[in-house]
């Protein structure tokens, strides 16, 4: 599933003269997988018997091997797999509207793209994951499902904003 939704307008910006959504789409069908719509019922998902890959269409240019590396870790190891960067910002505690300490870096990972849930247990799950990757992962964790983490290449970092798409791009030109 190729997740759009809560995003705003951003899937839909230009990357290589396509939409987000359809490059995260297309790195998809290159790695295998068929995409469900969001409008199909979780039942149905659940009644089919197979992973469940979830792509952010923020993470536009994840390369479909990486995607395909997921998928067979998490069939290997019978645990959710999330793709992850390092953390490059500084990130500080807070406590009661105070500022307190830095935290290391080195012990934090940013979520990215795919997650993906092996199909048994999508059977466990009651309802699809939320799209917010980050959360699902939380989610799963707190529900006993264990989540396994996956260094994403450079390609698969996530997008914020128009600037982070243009630099996106200039990273994954094919002309060099």
């Amino acid at each position: 599933m190729v997740l759009d939704e809560d995003r705003g307008s951003l899937p839909f910006t230009l990357i290589h003269g396509e939409a987000l959504v359809a490059c995260a789409a297309w790195a998809l069908g290159e790695a295998g997988v068929d995409i469900v719509d969001a409008t199909v019922v979780w039942e149905a998902v659940t009644e089919a018997g197979e992973d469940f890959v979830l792509h952010d269409s923020l993470c536009p240019m994840t390369p479909p091997d990486f995607i395909a590396a997921c998928i067979e870790q998490a069939r290997s190891s019978g645990h959710a797999v999330v793709g992850v960067r390092p953390v490059t910002d500084t990130v500080k505690a807070l406590s009661d509207g105070l500022v307190g300490d830095t935290l290391d870096r080195d012990s934090l990972l940013a979520v990215t793209s795919p997650l993906v849930v092996p199909a048994g247990v999508v059977v466990a799950l009651a309802r699809r994951p939320v799209s917010d990757l980050a959360q699902a992962v939380a989610d799963l964790a707190a529900a006993g499902h264990p989540v396994e983490t996956l260094p994403a290449p450079t390609e698969g970092r996530r997008v914020t904003s128009a600037d982070d798409v243009r630099l996106l791009g200039t990273l994954t030109d094919a002309r060099g």
